[in-house]
């Protein structure tokens, strides 16, 4: 491999490194907040936390890619739509919100998965100019 080469996979490793790192501290704390709490501290609990972690690694990248390209689609949206915000924000809303992380809730179908995300209904009347990411527990 050149030099040109191991640098241009570094940024693709440290990517990779800080989900990991993400997905195995950030899963277990937000878990121990939620109503999994009965099979916290148990070999099922934990099975559970370990699942979320590995499902976490496996998803996000393609939902944080799906994230980026709608961020910069709805951009250009804007842009060439003579900046007409409802235009962006149809394209932004689905893309940008959403599940980012898959909890132990999520293994069990006590919450949904949602990769596109959903506007508030104060969004889709345009009262309000934030649309509701997915409440953390």
């Amino acid at each position: 491999m050149t030099h040109a080469g191991s640098i241009r996979t570094l940024p693709l490793i440290a990517l990779v490194v800080l989900m990991t790192f993400t997905s195995l501290v950030a899963t277990p704390a937000w878990s121990q907040t939620s109503s999994a709490d009965t099979q916290q501290g148990t070999p099922s609990g934990a099975g559970m936390q370990a699942g979320a972690a590995v499902s976490t690694i496996l998803y996000f990248p393609f939902k944080a890619a799906f994230a980026i390209g709608g961020g910069i689609v709805g951009g250009l949206a804007y842009l060439f739509s003579g900046l007409n915000e409802q235009t962006a924000k149809s394209i932004w809303v689905p893309s940008l919100y959403g599940t980012y992380v898959i909890t132990p809730e999520h293994l069990t179908g006590d919450r949904s998965v949602r990769f596109l995300g959903v506007a508030t209904d104060d969004t889709a009347t345009g009262s309000s100019s934030t649309p509701a990411m997915e409440p953390a527990r």
